[in-house]
């Protein structure tokens, strides 16, 4: 069958119809160099290149809306790690207050008695037995935190000291004011003041060598047979 046959079978819709291109460089009729576009003239053109979009499927939907709910319960339990610690240390400060409130009430029943054994000391009455039993209950209220302070020679602070007695200076230029006897010792438990210091006071000449208000620091021996 020749390529005619098969044209005229292909109009007819008997075969396929069969296109022959001359790809030849030189024209056969005139001899002449042939162009490229001379060339592909007969091809049939290329369909452009269409832009690909990317498709959003449904896995990517799922992944963004997985991101944002992570994101919204970190934030959820961020604020509530916040707010329990603050409620913790709330507790924590609510306990300790209740705790020194409640030292601080047994105690404070007990400074009359602590009068006592001080003027029993200064007199020379502390001894025997009711030595030992005025050091326990010392070292009991101590284990409580119960402080003395007042100290002859310290600078009046009317915060804790309670001046009964104000002795004038004699001295030209600047004085200052210290106490100069302890009529009853103050008491404090953390920052509570208790009781303050019952003292006289007097003006000195201020030579630099005053110091800033001391705590008593004398303490009493434990006894043994008091558990720490």
């Amino acid at each position: 069958m020749t390529t005619h046959d098969r044209n005229e079978g292909a109009e007819h819709g008997d075969g396929e119809r069969v296109v022959v291109r001359d790809r030849r460089r030189i024209d056969p009729v005139t001899g002449e160099v042939r162009s490229p576009a001379e060339q592909s003239a007969g091809a049939a053109p290329e369909a452009p290149e269409q832009p690909v979009e990317q498709a959003v499927g449904p896995d990517s939907v799922a992944a963004a809306e997985l991101a944002a709910q992570v994101a919204e319960r970190t934030a959820d339990l961020q604020r509530v790690s916040a707010e329990y610690a603050n409620y913790r240390r709330r507790v924590d400060r609510d306990r300790e207050s209740v705790l020194v409130g409640a030292r601080v009430q047994f105690v404070s029943e007990l400074l009359t008695v602590l009068d006592d054994i001080d003027r029993a000391e200064a007199h020379g009455d502390l001894t025997g037995p009711f030595k030992s039993v005025a050091d326990k209950l010392v070292a009991v209220t101590q284990k409580l935190g119960l402080e003395p302070f007042g100290l002859e020679g310290e600078p009046f602070d009317p915060s804790v000291h309670e001046a009964v007695q104000h002795e004038a200076s004699t001295v030209e230029g600047p004085t200052v004011t210290v106490v100069s006897a302890v009529l009853r010792r103050g008491y404090r438990i953390a920052d509570r003041v208790l009781r303050p210091a019952m003292v006289t006071v007097a003006d000195r000449a201020d030579d630099g060598t005053t110091t800033e208000p001391a705590t008593d620091t004398t303490t009493t021996d434990p006894d043994p047979a008091v558990e720490p």
